[in-house]
């Protein structure tokens, strides 16, 4: 740089006309900086010199618009740092929100992540180009000054890289189309709503209660399902609400000041009431006369060949049909998109903390439950916990207790004494929601169900299985001494009758009593292999789905028999075999043989296989209830938290001066001594007798060097005596040597 800056000037210098060949060449060589005994003309170089200045300060500044000089920092670094901010202080209310809106390499990271959903693949941010990095700017700068509008038709900022529109060239029709029909999310407003998700979910997640498991990180169903089974043992009456309506919309007002009670940044708030109030265009339907369509002819499908593109993956679009009713339903609010559940789940905090409150005020433990222990020191503590369902409920003398879980919309609460106690809480719920969210609920919206009847919950049944104690039997006859049971227990099943809805919804068979597998046609035209691995992979997820359900066994090895006779009905149809039987012989009983050989292939079909000539068929699993896995019964521990929260509340404890001094009293009461000390006195020891070593070179002092007993690292006071004679014989030796 600098020496074009010298041929610069160089070239300047020499149009002026003012230089001779020698002037010339000495002002070169005074740029490099040797202009000592130089005849040369002072104001020539003057002029160079402040040339040269401003060319080099204007190289160093660097630009404001330039989007590359604004990425400081790792755009997951500036988010971790926001949790670990959070989490350090939940409850302080945050007022400064702008500051993150500002920070570019979110809006990287956010341009990332909507890219990767558009696109299917993940960009790095080095091969993002230079004009999307503009565009982007563009789109943070609009924020900031209010000049973004959500639900763009034609004016964007920044466009999907799969929309290759020429908007400007677009007729008058199309303009049309485009602003009156449903048209989906633009690809800019994702990426404002990622934007803000990042900023707010951090704050929230550490306010939020422990009794909420929807729209969350680290929290699913499943997490509901071994909460139950832990913790809602002994219940015996159980209330079942849905407020799902709360998820369909509420008013601006009740969604922004809820909000407002952590988060008091004006910028912010704009932003997300904006998305709220401006109407989302849809389509109209019709109501008038249908039109008549016309019979269009039937075309003859075209096999596919394998080198041409698999259709959409049909084992997740029928596994997504067995969602259960509470997960089926996600709140969409305006042009929230992706905001809309955590604006859910901040309206409905104020609920869980409304229960947590009551479930401390029915708290009413019993010195004459068996479960309770009398504490010497005249405090009431929990015994046997372990099994708390093998302990009557009923009765006035006994605990009464009550535990809630929120799940989206939909609620259960489980509580241990009298109907009469949930008949009063439901009434108090009822109140509660009418006064807070303007939600008028009825008894028959929260029926009270006994446990007796089975509990209907994320497709899983809640119902109590007696245990027998060990059967006796006489040495005549066999016959049962006792059949008397000793206590219950919590059993959560799977509902086999809601699982058969779903298959005859997705139109696998027909019946309720008897049902009949019905022919598979969505994968007519498919080959054998790979129409039985899309069905492995939906089994594999069914049995992951009710990995936690009692009858695990049973239900995965029904869902494998109705997909397996399906598959058999199809190829039976396909191949012209006849019947399902006709398919078991030929193709196996678990259909990994092929079922029609193709031209030019010979019988051998395993040689053909082994040299990878073929398709390898894959066969259908679970085909024998021994072959499906155990129910997982793993403990599920009560203070359960997220993988990510156990990690940042780690360290947020290590990172407490606090925790580190009671580590270091720790080890020192103990009589041990730390890494970090260890490495310290080695090389304190190392430098204190190197420079003892270097001034005097007796041969005792060497000798004492090369002793290794000579350096103690333990914490007794012969330890400091020693140190303190060593400091001493040190600063003789040092005297004599400066002698």
């Amino acid at each position: 740089m600098y020496r074009r800056l010298s041929l610069l000037g160089y070239g300047v210098l020499s149009r002026s006309g003012n230089l001779t060949r020698r002037s010339r060449t000495t002002a070169i060589f005074c740029v490099n900086g040797n202009c000592a005994n130089l005849n040369v003309n002072p104001n020539l170089f003057f002029s160079f010199r402040v040339f040269s200045y401003l060319a080099v300060r204007q190289r160093k500044t660097m630009d404001p618009d330039d989007p590359l000089n604004l990425m400081k920092e790792d755009g997951v670094a500036v988010c971790s740092q926001m949790w670990i901010e959070n989490f350090r202080d939940p409850e302080r209310t945050v007022s400064n929100l702008a500051v993150y809106l500002r920070r570019f390499e979110l809006w990287v990271l956010a341009y990332q992540k909507v890219y990767a959903d558009e696109t299917g693949s993940y960009l790095p941010r080095n091969s993002i180009e230079r004009s999307a990095f503009d565009d982007l700017l563009a789109l943070r700068n609009a924020v900031l000054d209010d000049r973004f509008k959500w639900g763009a038709r034609l004016n964007f900022f920044i466009k999907s890289p799969r929309d290759k529109t020429d908007y400007e060239t677009l007729s008058k029709r199309k303009i049309k189309i485009i602003l009156t029909t449903t048209q989906p999310t633009p690809f800019q407003d994702r990426i404002v709503q990622e934007v803000l998700l990042m900023i707010l979910e951090p704050i929230y997640e550490g306010r939020f209660s422990q009794k909420s498991y929807a729209f969350r990180p680290g929290r699913t169903a499943h997490t509901v399902l071994r909460v139950i089974r832990r913790s809602f043992a002994g219940y015996l009456w159980y209330i079942k609400g849905d407020l799902s309506t709360i998820l369909d919309g509420m008013k601006v007002g009740m969604i922004i000041s809820a909000l407002m009670r952590d988060v008091r940044d004006k910028k912010v708030i704009d932003l997300i009431k904006s998305a709220l109030v401006t109407p989302v265009i849809t389509t109209e339907v019709d109501n008038g006369e249908k039109k008549k369509r016309k019979k269009r002819k039937y075309q003859k499908k075209r096999v596919l060949a394998d080198d041409e593109p698999k259709p959409d993956p049909y084992w997740l679009e029928s596994f997504f049909g067995f969602a259960p009713e509470e997960a089926g339903k996600n709140p969409i609010w305006g042009h929230c998109g992706i905001l809309s559940p955590l604006l859910a789940n901040i309206c409905l905090d104020e609920l869980d903390r409304w229960m947590e409150g009551k479930i401390k005020e029915f708290y009413r433990p019993s010195k004459s439950d068996v479960i309770w222990n009398n504490n010497p020191e005249g405090e009431v503590e929990q015994g046997n916990t372990s099994w708390p369902e093998f302990v009557p409920t009923s009765g006035p003398d006994k605990t009464h207790k009550m535990d809630y879980i929120r799940y989206g919309g939909h609620i259960l609460i489980g509580i241990r004494g009298p109907r009469a106690d949930a008949a009063t809480l439901r009434k108090e719920l009822i109140e509660f929601c009418d006064q807070k969210y303007l939600l008028k609920l009825d008894n028959d919206s929260l029926p009270i169900e006994h446990i007796t009847k089975g509990i209907m919950f994320l497709d899983h049944v809640l119902c109590r299985r007696v245990v027998y104690p060990t059967l006796r039997y006489t040495a005549t006859g066999g016959k049962i001494i006792s059949e008397k049971g000793v206590g219950t227990l919590l059993s959560v099943t799977a509902s086999l009758k809601q699982c058969i809805k779903q298959f005859r919804k997705l139109s696998f068979l027909k019946g309720d009593r008897d049902p009949d597998p019905q022919p598979c046609f969505r994968m007519f035209h498919a080959t054998q292999a790979h129409t039985n691995s899309q069905m492995n992979k939906l089994l594999y997820t069914m049995a992951e789905w009710y990995r936690y359900a009692d009858n695990r066994k049973k239900v995965v090895n029904f869902c494998s028999y109705i997909v397996r006779g399906s598959l058999a009905k199809l190829y039976a149809a396909k191949y012209k075999l006849r019947s399902r039987a006709k398919v078991y012989k030929v193709g196996d009983r678990t259909l990994k043989r092929p079922l029609k050989e193709r031209k030019g292939m010979s019988p051998e079909y395993q040689n053909l296989l082994r040299n990878g000539l073929v398709e390898s068929i894959e066969g259908l699993v679970y085909t024998r209830m021994a072959l499906v896995p155990e129910t997982d019964y793993t403990p599920f521990p009560s203070n359960w938290r997220p993988d990510h929260e156990k990690a940042l509340i780690e360290y947020l404890r290590l990172s407490d001066t606090k925790t580190l001094e009671e580590q270091r009293d720790c080890i020192r009461e103990q009589g041990l001594i730390s890494p970090q000390d260890f490495i310290s006195m080695l090389v304190w020891n190392y430098k204190r007798n190197a420079v003892v070593a270097d001034h005097v070179s007796t041969n005792s002092w060497s000798s004492k060097i090369h002793n290794p007993e000579g350096l103690h690292l333990g914490p007794s006071s012969d330890y400091h005596d020693q140190i303190i004679r060593c400091e001493k014989d040190d600063g003789e030796r040092l005297e004599v040597a400066h002698i």
